[in-house]
């Protein structure tokens, strides 16, 4: 763990198994962590931020990042796959709601697809919508772990590139994610709940999931036990190799 290491923590991150607002005592869980000294953080998909009590409750974090893939309904729908009874403009106009309310550290993160949302016009949307929000920073990334669908692929570096210079246009800091962030990843001292705990919600490299076993002392043979049992799945994404954790409906 950072602190009995000795190393600095920036926020306590909220990104659950799922979205974080759809839990009705977010509001409840941010100021029961405020007891560990540390500022909060929450990463959402936005999409419910058209309610007044999931913005309030989203408001008690220090630090909250807002996926904006698109500023049009068909190109939403296409990327982020909304439930069906969400509307884009109810969405659109939530995120604002909330960019207008919110004291804290308020960034925005949208992730460019080949042939889904980096043509020229669609980008240019994008960000101007956030734009409209006035994020401290507009992060663009690109997929580098395995996808839902099998179809996504990352753009080509010259739409990533033009992207970036329409986005600075609109924002006054932007920055990129496309590269891998590295085998850091904090876990227990259980090889095996640390494996599964993590792989729930971000698919591990395979040198990471080695880096992992390593400092827990545990062998290959925990690894070989989850595959073999269907509750880790080996995947092969951009030339590298990934475990994600097996569950239902994905």
């Amino acid at each position: 763990m950072p602190r009995r290491e000795g190393e600095a923590i920036d926020y306590l991150t909220v990104v659950s198994d799922g979205e974080p607002t759809l839990d009705l005592r977010l509001g409840e869980t941010i100021d029961r962590l405020r007891s560990c000294g540390i500022r909060i953080a929450v990463i959402t998909n936005g999409s419910l931020l058209w309610r007044e009590d999931v913005r309030r409750d989203l408001s008690r974090a220090d630090w909250v990042s807002v996926k904006v893939d698109a500023a049009d309904e068909d190109t939403w729908k296409h990327v982020d796959r909304p439930h069906k009874e969400l509307r884009f403009e109810e969405v659109r106009d939530g995120w604002i709601a909330f960019a207008e309310q919110f004291d804290g550290s308020l960034v925005t993160e949208t992730m460019l697809v080949r042939d889904a949302n980096d043509g020229a016009e669609q980008v240019r949307r994008t960000a101007a919508a956030i734009g409209d929000l006035r994020p401290e920073i507009a992060y663009l990334a690109v997929p580098i772990r395995p996808p839902a669908e099998p179809w996504v692929e990352a753009p080509a570096m010259a739409a990533v590139v033009e992207a970036y210079e329409v986005f600075a246009q609109h924002v006054e800091r932007v920055e990129l994610l496309l590269g891998y962030e590295g085998n850091a990843f904090a876990g227990t001292d259980s090889a095996e709940e640390s494996l599964l705990d993590i792989t729930a919600v971000h698919p591990m490299r395979e040198e990471a999931v080695g880096e992992l076993l390593t400092r827990t002392g545990a062998g290959e043979d925990v690894l070989r036990r989850l595959v073999a049992d269907g509750r880790l799945v080996r995947l092969e994404h951009g030339g590298h190799t990934f475990y994600v954790r097996h569950l239902a409906g994905r």
